[in-house]
């Protein structure tokens, strides 16, 4: 489907759901981390940075 055939909103739900997703993978990623005694790796003001979960 063309964004010129796309109905107004589903753009909004896609975006909703990705955002969703990704906010339950760092939530696992973070569980992950603290079971296996390791860092979760960010980037905060422009530098990577390995924070205890």
């Amino acid at each position: 489907m063309s964004h010129k055939t796309r109905k107004k909103g589903q753009h909004s739900d896609f975006v909703k759901a990705a955002t969703k997703a990704l906010k339950e993978a760092a939530k696992e990623a973070r569980r992950q981390a603290k079971i296996h005694g390791t860092k979760v790796w960010v980037m905060i003001d422009g530098k990577v940075v390995g924070l205890k979960p």
